[in-house]
């Protein structure tokens, strides 16, 4: 198992737990931290073997955003050295979102800047009820990166997002919800169990169509009706002659529960 310095990675039976793990700074976001997260994201894409990952963190913060005392240690190389960082971060969140393997988002406290985008970006996310969720980004000086420019438009609209970027207004976890940036609201103590009882469920699911499912609304975005729906249909038809479709469509023949590889 590959050593990092501010990230604890490890899997359980097919379910790999990603923890960030900077506690004392927030968990903020530094060079190094975004290299290791690209790093992972690589790993948990390219082994069969994980079949649902985990994103959550240490300490009191999920993530507090880039680590804004590390920008200010650049100087005048701020510019380049802050879209490396960019760089590897986007490099983690698109190899999570085209992985087969469905990404949960544990966001245990609070997400701010690139930790608010990074939250959001997994297939299901689920918060603590101490969780919060704030953009920042002008605060700073700063503009929205991590994906949230992408994300939020389609998970809230328009004018939400255009609030959330302007106002750095913050939503505790209960109206993350109520927004529909996140799918459940969790107690604190039971968070990491309930990341892991909805991995494990996935995790024994056909993986395949997992991916597919991952794909299809990925693309449908770009794609028109009728493009959509032959992506559809080439999608469904190549599904259902895997050994996971046609596991399953036997299993439902059978009337018993599917075994998938």
């Amino acid at each position: 198992m590959a050593r990092y310095e501010t990230i604890e990675f490890e899997t359980k039976g097919r379910v790999a737990l990603i923890t960030l793990n900077r506690p004392n700074d927030a968990n903020g976001l530094n060079a190094k931290m975004a290299s290791e997260l690209a790093d992972i994201a690589g790993l948990c894409k390219s082994n069969p073997n994980i079949r649902a990952v985990i994103l959550t963190a240490t300490g009191r913060f999920f993530c507090a955003g880039g680590d804004i005392k590390e920008m200010a240690s650049h100087g005048d190389n701020v510019g380049p050295e802050i879209k490396s960082l960019a760089d590897d971060l986007h490099k983690a969140i698109s190899t999570f979102a085209r992985m087969d393997a469905p990404l949960i988002i544990a966001v245990n406290g609070m997400a701010a800047g690139a930790g608010f985008s990074l939250a959001v970006s997994g297939d299901l996310v689920i918060a603590s009820e101490t969780a919060g969720f704030m953009m920042a980004y002008t605060n700073a000086g700063l503009s929205p990166d991590g994906s949230s420019s992408y994300y939020l438009p389609r998970l809230i609209g328009l004018r939400r997002t255009q609030e959330l970027m302007l106002t750095n207004r913050k939503l505790s976890a209960d109206e993350a919800r109520d927004w529909g940036l996140i799918n459940e609201v969790v107690p604190a103590d039971g968070l990491v169990n309930r990341a892991m009882e909805l991995a494990e469920g996935l995790a024994t699911g056909a993986l395949k169509s997992h991916a597919a499912v991952k794909k299809l609304l990925l693309l449908s975005h770009h794609n028109s009706l009728e493009d959509q729906m032959e992506l559809e249909g080439q999608t469904i038809r190549d599904c259902a002659v895997s050994p996971d479709g046609r596991e399953g469509i036997s299993a439902f023949t059978e009337k018993r529960k599917p075994e998938f590889e």
